[in-house]
């Protein structure tokens, strides 16, 4: 039998998602209690896109054995495809009274709350997080994100912030505490973060556009004429060119 398994995990490591199932559809007949089958037979399926029975068996070898952590995170993936937050919200939550030492699932709960607008339960759970595990810099992007929802722009600050002691790296990061210090009449450091998401990443449209935005605002026409000729040269639309071609054309005249 394990070797039959062996064989169905290197059919499966082949992409051979069909052979993987028939051969694990056998052992299954025969090692009738194996936990570990059913959540490969669910990865099986998942991969060749039939979700309805890779969750029958995630189901299954959570019934087998509730203390296999990638089987809940494979059907968490599932249900926040399928846009099921009831259902996803329910069976992280029973994972986390099933393995509560493993954060991962509270982290997946708060996603799931974010996507049902249940800020305030995700808030709850990122926090917790954090107080576990504070170089958790995912958790601090989530919880930025759903301050800056709310208009708690200093909030929003913060935690972008946070992300940056772990995450130098990030245009995205940069480009969002930008918005965030906009949002909060912050222009001075709005720009700064606009022009270090440039930095980072010579070719990141949207950071040209919000820095010649906010020059032009503060009168800086020189700067902001720069920045928009800059943002010309990139991949834009014909539509969005035009419209900076007018914004130039009047700043200069």
């Amino acid at each position: 039998m394990n070797e039959k398994i062996e064989k169905a995990l290197e059919c499966f490591k082949n992409k051979d998602y069909n052979g993987a199932i028939d051969l694990f559809t056998a052992a299954s007949e025969v090692e009738t209690d194996n936990a570990e089958i059913y959540n490969n037979l669910g990865l099986c399926y998942a991969n060749t896109g039939d979700d309805e029975k890779a969750e029958k068996n995630y189901l299954k070898c959570i019934e087998l054995n509730p203390r296999i952590p990638q089987c809940y995170i494979n059907i968490a993936d599932i249900y926040y495809k399928q846009k099921r937050l009831s259902d996803g919200i329910n069976i992280l939550s029973y994972a986390i009274d099933m393995l509560p030492e493993h954060l991962i699932f509270r982290h997946y709960l708060a996603r799931f709350y974010m996507e049902d607008t249940k800020q305030d339960l995700a808030i709850d759970e990122l926090k917790y997080i954090l107080e576990k595990q504070p170089d958790n810099y995912d958790a601090y992007y989530d919880l930025a994100k759903i301050y800056f929802e709310f208009g708690n722009y200093d909030s929003a600050i913060e935690n972008f912030e946070n992300v940056l002691e772990f995450k130098q790296d990030n245009e995205f990061i940069y480009y969002y505490l930008g918005e965030a210090y906009q949002a909060n009449d912050e222009i001075d450091k709005a720009i700064s973060s606009f022009l270090k998401a440039i930095a980072v990443n010579n070719k990141f449209a949207p950071a040209y556009k919000k820095a010649g935005i906010l020059f032009m605002a503060r009168s800086d026409n020189q700067d902001a004429v720069e920045y928009f000729e800059d943002y010309l040269n990139m991949d834009i639309p014909q539509e969005e060119k035009d419209s900076i071609k007018k914004i130039i054309e009047k700043i200069k005249n």
